[in-house]
């Protein structure tokens, strides 16, 4: 399939390892202009790194502004940063400041990365937005009430600017478990061999995302893609 990513100037978020390291290494094997934004740095060959938090929206804005000028303007934007947060916790254990942080990076990141490249996104010719979700926005791991609310509300965000930002498309990718860094981490994994569930690669992911981001997919607006081996399909009846 013909993407037509060569040359789309492309921003993305939490580019520094995991999914969205993974996205930024597709888009540029595309031929996308690429612009990483972290709070680590960016080492993906031909990618742009640029240095900011997504929670700190002065930084942010200035980093999209950055990346703005450096690719020549912004077509997609691609809101990988995320954090799991507190893992394993009971509701009565977990701090307002745990809390908020999850939902600052997982709900409020998206929506200033969002809100900040909109005039950018205005003046392309094609532009999409892709938000990461989980399959998390659906269905709720245990010990992960923050994590799961989070997701849920990004779900709703992408609906939301769907319905706002139009003609702009506005998509989610859902996946579950993801072999990343930090899924690794909250499970005490060295690596997923053997684990008994099916778990997916970062880059498969990727390219979800870049299919969604793609002009083979204009008629595609205000939906989420779920990536769970079929998961959410299955009926709970006992037979």
């Amino acid at each position: 399939m013909q993407l037509d990513l060569a040359g789309v100037p492309v921003v993305i978020t939490g580019a520094a390892s995991g999914i969205g390291r993974a996205c930024a290494i597709a888009f540029a094997a595309e031929g996308a202009r690429v612009a990483g934004i972290d709070r680590s740095p960016v080492d993906v060959p031909g990618v742009v790194g640029l240095s900011a938090d997504v929670t700190d929206e002065a930084a942010l804005a200035a980093a999209v502004a950055r990346a703005s000028e450096v690719l020549g303007g912004i077509a997609v934007v691609v809101a990988c940063a995320g954090t799991s947060g507190p893992f394993g916790a009971a509701v009565d254990e977990i701090s307002l400041e745990d809390w908020n942080r999850v939902l600052a990076v997982n709900v409020t990141g998206q929506f200033l990365l969002v809100k900040h490249a909109l005039p950018h996104l205005r003046r392309a010719e094609s532009a999409a937005i892709v938000l990461m979700g989980s399959d998390s926005g659906f269905v709720a791991a245990p010990g992960m009430t923050p994590y799961n609310a989070s997701k849920g509300a990004v779900v709703q965000l992408t609906r939301a600017l769907s319905v706002d930002l139009a003609p702009i498309r506005v998509t989610c990718v859902c996946p579950s478990i993801v072999d990343t860094p930090m899924a690794r981490r909250d499970l005490g994994l060295e690596s997923f061999d053997g684990v008994g569930y099916p778990v997916q690669s970062a880059a498969d992911v990727a390219r979800s995302v870049l299919y969604l981001a793609s002009p083979a997919t204009t008629a595609v607006n205000g939906t989420t893609l779920v990536s769970d081996f079929g998961y959410l399909a299955r009926s709970s009846f006992p037979a």
